[in-house]
């Protein structure tokens, strides 16, 4: 039986205060402050009402974005670590020259040249397939416009490519984190090179990459505010839009600055309660 006394209920909650940052607890207050003048004032419950109307794009941008950006940021990791030197080369150059671009210029990019060339080869592909008598499938693709690609959807395909490059040398960095000799025993059981990497060392790998993914996904949340340049009705475009025409510059970007602190600070609270929680190695 332990001789430490018990601590008290009633002290529990002061202790909890007592731990908290002094920089969280300043947010808290600051988002209070905003909070109460959103519900009672009314200047800033109308501006309210006018930008929350993006935060579903705002979500559903970087959630699409994102899941995107993993898929392709995992094969890209898995290129770099093939022993083919094409394979190797090819993926090498896609994340050094990506990572090397502002995401906004990737932004206008796939958003005015990417779109009409992935158009153009679309149309391509339809007339091929007509002249294989196939008129059936290829009328509709020789038909695609380029107005059939609204700009939210041009966004995300920034996003992905542009968060890609970054999450794949996340990839890759767990992946060489695994101690060699596992894939060794692995191979040594009569598994191939692939299936050890499927059932060994990527479990292993992602179990640590977790933490920093989630880094990333708080980023990319906050870079998603750049798809407004396109005129995507985000919490950003929406704040933009309403200011220019109120001219409440100052009300409108505290509500527009909320939102998102709300959403990223919410998330950082998770990934930093996700570290804690993560072995240090893998666990059986």
């Amino acid at each position: 039986m332990s001789t430490q006394a018990a601590v008290s209920p009633r002290h529990r909650p002061s202790q909890f205060l007592a731990r908290l940052p002094y920089w969280l607890l300043t947010a808290i207050l600051l988002g209070l402050i905003l909070l109460w003048n959103i519900l009672t004032d009314a200047d800033y419950n109308v501006i309210f009402n006018a930008v929350v109307k993006g935060v579903r794009i705002t979500i559903t941008v970087s959630l699409v974005a994102y899941a995107g950006a993993l898929v392709l940021g995992l094969i890209l990791g898995l290129a770099r670590l093939s022993t083919k030197r094409v394979i190797l080369e090819a993926a090498s150059f896609y994340v050094e020259i990506v990572r090397g671009v502002p995401m906004l210029v990737i932004l206008y990019y796939i958003a005015f040249v990417g779109a009409p060339g992935l158009v153009d080869l679309i149309n391509w592909l339809g007339h091929w397939i007509n002249s294989l008598g196939l008129e059936l499938l290829g009328a509709p693709l020789v038909d695609f416009s380029v107005r059939n690609m609204d700009f939210t959807a041009r966004a995300v395909l920034a996003l992905v490519i542009g968060y890609s490059a970054f999450i794949s040398e996340i990839f890759r960095a767990g992946i060489e984190s695994i101690d060699p000799g596992q894939m060794e025993a692995a191979r040594s059981q009569g598994m191939t090179h692939w299936q050890a990497m499927r059932y060994v060392i990527l479990p292993q790998a992602i179990r640590r990459v977790l933490p920093p993914l989630g880094n990333d996904f708080i980023a990319m949340l906050k870079d998603s505010a750049l798809v407004s340049v396109l005129g995507v009705q985000d919490i950003t475009q929406m704040g933009k839009v309403y200011a220019a025409s109120t001219f409440r510059f100052f009300e409108t970007y505290n509500v527009v600055a909320f939102l998102y602190l709300v959403m990223t600070i919410a998330l950082s609270l998770l990934v930093r309660a996700m570290e804690r929680r993560m072995p240090s190695g893998y666990q059986r």
